[in-house]
């Protein structure tokens, strides 16, 4: 991609997902994800309703008059996002395709957690880890991440969940927010999905496109795996063959629900023909 292009996408979505994160987002995000704990602010004199635990009796003794400590919340947090960048994001039918809708939700998330004065980092994986950016703030390493989710090639096409989960808890030691962002098309992850939440703060991000759950009646089609690249003819016409195909997305969607369920990690799922700022914002708000 040319220079002038990157640098025009890149700004395209700095200015739709920075307003987005500042107008919608960061109040819900701030509020959603807290800080590690509280940290000692100042001391003020007592008042009717203070919590008498809080009382500094040294200050108390000192001044003959009753004190408190007063805490604040520790904010500053380390935000991961583990993103799939294997082939099957470059599908999509409806609006836009599926990694286009996970660079802007990576570029809302990146751009609400610097605004929180939190570190934000990155992981690409396909059934390899393909790139790890470490955690940094600003504006400008945040540009960075935004230009890396554009541009970036894989090596490889296939998709290793657990791999990727595995790759968090061995490299970010300190507890983060960390949000999956894939189609979670992906061989059993269990094991590692309850591993890496009881040391970070887990979140799925389920993208997915209509195109996925039913298909058209439009006759005979071919269709490819991008990941695998096998090739299949399917008589669409046929309803027994639209029946199935649906009712296998629908039991590969309960199997992940109940997984997330299991494990405990919150979970939203985003259409590419929709609007990312409900799901989200729902999100938030279950928090």
């Amino acid at each position: 991609m040319e220079t002038a292009e990157l640098l025009k996408k890149v700004r395209k979505i700095e200015i739709k997902t920075r307003g987005l994160s500042n107008q919608i987002f960061s109040g819900e995000y701030h509020s959603a994800f807290k800080g590690r704990g509280m940290t000692f602010s100042e001391v003020r004199e007592y008042q009717p309703g203070d919590d008498i635990r809080s009382i500094d009796w040294n200050v108390t003794a000192r001044f003959n008059n009753t004190y408190i400590k007063v805490f604040e919340e520790e904010r500053e947090m380390t935000v991961m996002l583990l993103v799939d960048v294997s082939a099957s994001g470059e599908f999509g039918t409806q609006k836009q395709l599926k990694q286009e809708l996970i660079t802007e939700l990576c570029a809302v998330l990146a751009f609400s957690s610097i605004q929180n004065n939190d570190k934000i980092g990155v992981i690409f994986f396909t059934d390899k880890i393909e790139k790890f950016i470490p955690p940094k703030k600003g504006k400008s390493h945040v540009l960075r991440i935004i230009r890396d989710l554009i541009e970036f090639k894989p090596e490889h096409k296939k998709t290793d969940i657990k791999l990727a989960l595995k790759y968090l808890t061995n490299v970010i030691t300190k507890r983060s927010i960390a949000f999956v962002i894939s189609d979670f098309m992906s061989d059993d992850f269990t094991d590692a999905l309850k591993i890496a939440n009881k040391k970070h703060d887990l979140v799925a991000l389920q993208i997915y496109d209509k195109r996925e759950h039913e298909l058209p009646d439009v006759g005979f089609i071919k269709l490819m795996d991008a990941e695998t690249g096998i090739l299949k003819w399917i008589d669409t016409s046929d309803k027994n063959v639209r029946v199935h195909f649906a009712a296998s997305a629908l039991k590969q969607d309960a199997m992940l629900k109940e997984m997330f369920n299991k494990c405990g990690v919150d979970t939203a799922k985003i259409n590419t023909a929709e609007s990312y700022i409900k799901p989200l914002m729902n999100l938030f708000k279950r928090r």
